[in-house]
């Protein structure tokens, strides 16, 4: 979903991770046929047991699929397994059209978690209880992760083997710092706060910005997302994913008046709600690193890093601060976490090699050279946070690390007509004013795919 006028290969690599980014594609659990009848192959995929290789699929490459490399090589040569990895962009129709034909690989790195369900109630992919330990897997990873693979029988399917994080707040850190602004509200009432002593200062205190080409309005689902878990809390957040709840749901427009607060509040975003749907979404934090800077606060995941200006890349520890989005007092009792991630999955349940790659790409030794390289963060509360290349990345894994859960963007778990549409099309009409939030509502949910 990115197109701040940078590079494609750019972008694309910043986005796999937040499939909320990936402009045009397929966002999540379409809901429907996977193209075609399960093969019933799960154990039967892959590489031939005990010839030293495994083959595993992912949707990152170039970069991201060199470090990826870099992080197994110490391993392969200490276990003797060689991992042949391929990223494929389109990951979605290549790995389901390799099921089909009855050619899975022995592991997939899944962006989306729908599509891995989706594969996993046609029996092509194994329970992660079969070969994982849950227990000390569930004692390291960051509460809540599991939830999105896993069935509604309680079955889990994956685990993940890296993160994405959203729920962040940057700030320009020596403007910020001068102007004695707290970094460490403990509510967004708090928050909201420090955003009107910004704006007493002279200062629009919120940096957005929706545009994004075709995908444009994806950020204000984001936002939504934020909302309905601090409003409703996970359990809530769940059931409106799967559409247990409807959209319209009174629990999900209160998400939407507190977005409201935000956004639609005069003077809290620099050019009101027109302004938010024409920024590109790659340059909403850079007025923060203006001279005076034009706005302060800007909520994007971990990836935004990557679209500031080059000197504040290049300076990034003494540039920017950052903050976890914080809950709403009155609403779930606890600090949530919106993200996404890599979920690694076994298709070749007959070959102990590949269940001893998923132990170690599912464990918190995996990526230590990865995450050096910059751009990569463990899932995992007791990674070594000490291999990140900066205080800013460490700053963030701390944050995380002591959230009470993780849960994953709901645009990418929705059907693609809703996730990837009438949800991002309804933010644009909500934040321009077109639309209400009970006709927006109202629209998205009249768009749900029956059956």
């Amino acid at each position: 979903m990115k197109n701040p006028r940078v590079g494609l290969a750019a972008l694309a690599a910043m986005c796999l991770l937040t499939a909320g980014c990936l402009q045009g594609g397929d966002s999540g659990d379409d809901g429907g046929d996977s193209g075609g009848d399960s093969s019933g192959t799960a154990g039967a995929g892959g590489s031939d047991p005990g010839d030293g290789e495994v083959e595993v699929f992912g949707a990152f490459g170039a970069d991201e699929a060199k470090a990826f490399n870099e992080a197994l090589t110490a391993w392969e040569e200490e276990s003797g397994i060689d991992i042949k990895y391929t990223g494929n962009a389109d990951f979605t129709t290549f790995i389901r059209s390799r099921v089909q034909g009855g050619q899975p690989p022995d592991i997939a790195l899944f962006p989306q978690p729908g599509l891995l369900l989706d594969l996993a109630e046609r029996d092509d992919i194994v329970p992660a209880d079969e070969f994982l330990d849950m227990d000390d897997l569930n004692e390291s990873l960051i509460p809540g992760f599991l939830d999105a693979v896993t069935d509604d029988e309680g079955t889990v399917y994956a685990a993940p083997m890296r993160m994405a994080v959203k729920s962040l707040v940057w700030v320009p850190k020596p403007t910020y710092a001068d102007a004695g602004y707290s970094l460490e509200p403990e509510s967004l009432q708090e928050l909201a706060e420090i955003a009107d002593q910004i704006k007493a200062d002279g200062t629009a205190p919120w940096c957005i910005g929706y545009e994004s080409g075709a995908a444009t309005g994806w950020v204000g689902t984001d936002w939504i997302e934020e909302m309905v878990l601090r409003v409703a809390g996970p359990d809530v957040y769940d059931q409106w994913v799967a559409h247990e709840i409807p959209f319209d749901d009174d629990q999900i427009k209160q998400a939407f008046d507190e977005y409201g607060k935000i956004a639609l509040t005069e003077g809290n975003v620099q050019g009101g709600g027109e302004a938010i749907v024409s920024q590109p979404f790659g340059e909403a934090g850079n007025p923060s690193f203006e001279d005076p800077p034009a706005c302060m606060l800007h909520r994007q995941g971990n990836f935004a890093t990557g679209f500031f200006p080059e000197d504040v890349q290049a300076n990034l520890d003494d540039s920017v601060d950052v903050m976890l989005f914080p809950p709403l007092d009155g609403g779930y009792d606890g600090q949530p976490v919106l993200g996404g991630g890599d979920m690694a999955a076994l298709f070749n349940g007959e070959d102990d090699e590949s269940k001893e790659v998923m132990e170690f790409l599912t464990s918190d030794e995996f990526g230590a050279e990865w995450a050096q390289a910059g751009g990569w963060l463990s899932p995992h509360a007791t990674f070594d946070a000490s291999n990140y290349p900066d205080e800013t990345t460490r700053k963030i894994a701390d944050l995380v690390a002591e959230a009470d859960v993780f849960r994953f963007d709901a645009s990418d778990l929705m059907p693609a007509e809703v996730g990837a549409g009438t949800f991002w099309t309804g933010m644009v009409d909500w934040t321009t004013g077109t639309k209400t939030t009970d006709e927006v509502t109202a629209d998205i949910e009249a768009s749900w795919p029956s059956g």
